[in-house]
């Protein structure tokens, strides 16, 4: 995290009122997950990281993102986002991308909606470049519900993610300077990538519980045609462990 990130989240953390005790939920895990990315021959990414949950009448904490709440509108809720994406690579993860400059991960902020309602849960979100790597905004609209049987709830979920135009280029386009026999200069376009998800959680005692989460991207035909492209989709599993103090 570089100093105008760290800062970011700092200040998004201080305008938020300390909640009652009583009002805060935390907990602390680890997980290991295994993301696969469609660049042309880039290996299946497998990491191991610590998981905080957190939650109160302010923030809520979960995986790399922050949510600042906001005052609700009766079933629907609002919150300002500051979001941790690893989109970025370098020359040296595949043969392929020998020639290219860095693409850079970056923080993202914005703000995300939520209505709550008996049939499915409705989400939406629209995020800047915060550090302006790529210059780009994504945004989403979301369906998800849980479901419990016993010990366990399942909770499928589905997407479409809109990437802007400055997004696409900078992670998948290939510039004029970039260009080789062997890969065409490349300019990326707006897109839409749509996403299924499905979250198994197993409570193993009142605090603690085991997680899988899967997810599988399907990709717009504008990043599909890039040059440093090879497959149609792409996903992750993760699996971890959380106890919950409070």
């Amino acid at each position: 995290m570089n100093r105008s990130s760290a800062l970011m989240v700092a200040a998004l953390l201080a305008v938020a009122p300390a909640a009652r005790s009583g009002d805060t939920h935390w907990g602390l895990g680890v997980g290991v997950g295994v993301r696969e990315r469609p660049y042309i021959d880039v290996d299946s990414e497998t990491r191991a990281r610590p998981i905080l949950v957190f939650d109160n009448r302010w923030i809520s904490v979960s995986g790399p993102g922050i949510d600042l709440k906001l005052p609700s509108a009766g079933p629907v809720s609002f919150a300002l986002r500051v979001d941790y994406s690893r989109d970025g690579y370098e020359a040296s993860d595949s043969p392929a991308l020998v020639g290219m400059l860095e693409r850079e991960d970056s923080f993202w902020y914005g703000a995300a909606a939520t209505w709550r309602n008996a049939i499915v849960n409705v989400s939406a979100e629209w995020l800047n470049d915060a550090e302006d790597n790529s210059g780009g905004q994504r945004a989403s609209l979301g369906l998800q519900r849980g479901f419990e049987f016993g010990k366990f709830e399942l909770t499928p979920r589905l997407s479409a993610n809109w990437l802007s135009e400055d997004y696409v280029d900078y992670y998948y386009g290939v510039s004029t300077a970039e260009a080789s026999p062997t890969r065409a200069a490349y300019r990326g376009d707006a897109a839409v990538n749509f996403e299924a998800g499905l979250r198994t959680t197993y409570s193993i005692q009142a605090r603690q519980s085991l997680f899988l989460d899967l997810r599988v991207e399907t990709l717009d035909s504008v990043i599909e045609d890039s040059p440093i492209v090879d497959g149609s989709t792409q996903s992750s599993v993760f699996v971890g462990y959380v106890y919950m103090f409070r």
